[in-house]
C-alpha cells in the first residue's frame, strides 16, 4: 500500500522559514518522480514543485521560485520542501504526491500538513 506521510507544518511569521518532510513507503521511492502540491483555504489545489527520481531535474511554480527548494533522500525514502521567506499567501495544506500529483492519472497524495504564515 502506498503511503505518504507529511510532517513539519505549523505557524510561522512572515519572512520565516520551515522545512516540510514526506516519508514514503509501499513503493520503490527511488524510482518515482515526486511533487509538492498545496491547497489554500477556499481555493483549489496548485502544484508547487517537482523533483525527478534522481534529483537531476527540479521545477518550481513561479510563485515559489527562489524561495522554496525541493529535495529528496532516496536512502531515507523521504521528500523535503525547504521554504524560506514565507508569505501569508503561502498559508495552505501542503501535500506530497507522486509524479505531478495528477489524481486523474492515478498519482498518490499524502494526508497533508498545515502551514499558517501569520504575525
Amino acid at each position: 500500500e502506498v503511503q505518504l506521510v507529511e510532517s513539519g507544518g505549523g505557524l510561522v511569521q512572515p519572512g520565516g522559514s520551515l522545512r516540510l518532510s514526506c516519508a514514503a513507503s509501499g513503493f520503490t521511492f527511488g524510482n518515482v518522480d515526486m511533487s509538492w502540491v498545496r491547497q489554500a483555504p477556499g481555493k483549489g489545489p496548485e502544484w508547487v514543485a517537482f523533483v525527478n527520481s534522481d534529483s537531476g531535474r527540479r521545477y518550481y511554480a513561479q510563485f515559489v521560485k527562489g524561495r522554496f527548494t525541493i529535495s529528496r533522500d532516496n536512502a531515507k525514502n523521504t521528500l523535503y520542501l525547504q521554504m524560506n521567506n514565507l508569505e501569508p499567501e503561502d498559508t495552505a495544506v501542503y501535500y506530497c504526491a507522486t509524479n505531478y500529483g495528477d489524481l486523474n492519472k492515478g498519482d498518490y497524495w499524502g494526508q497533508g500538513t498545515h502551514l499558517t504564515v501569520s504575525s
